[in-house]
């Protein structure tokens, strides 16, 4: 018997989650994404769709490899969050939305000081003499 191919129609839409961007937000990110991908490999899947399957995982704190099926395979958000980490992407994101929010509440976008408390730098338990006297016998 030769082999059938089956046709299922165009590809149903995805359930919306919680954590995906709405469209105002994905308005705002889209200009700050990297044209191509670093291996210059064409992409399969949009980037919000790349995105909301990151947001997913770390908005519900799951593994990867625990991604819904309707999203993107793990291996590949993982993959686009992997290399984004390392090209200095989130670091520029971040950067650009923190500037614009300092902008919006009518502030300098650069900070000009920084605050660090003790809940901040962890510190030794024990200090002084005590942390360098030898071991009990």
């Amino acid at each position: 018997m030769p082999y059938m191919r089956l046709s299922l129609g165009p590809k149903p839409a995805r359930k919306r989650y919680p954590s995906d961007l709405t469209d105002a937000e994905w308005a705002v990110l889209e200009p700050m994404m990297p044209v191509t991908r670093p291996r210059g490999q064409e992409r399969i899947h949009s980037y919000r769709d790349i995105i909301d399957a990151i947001l997913y995982v770390l908005r519900g704190g799951i593994a990867w490899r625990a991604l819904p099926g309707d999203m993107p395979p793990w291996q590949t958000v993982y993959s686009y969050f992997r290399d984004w980490s390392m090209d200095g992407t989130w670091k520029r994101i971040h950067d650009a939305l923190c500037a614009a929010d300092r902008r919006r509440a009518g502030r300098d976008p650069e900070p000009s000081a920084g605050i660090i408390d003790s809940q901040t730098v962890r510190t030794s338990e024990k200090g002084g003499l005590a942390a360098m006297t030898g071991p009990r016998r």
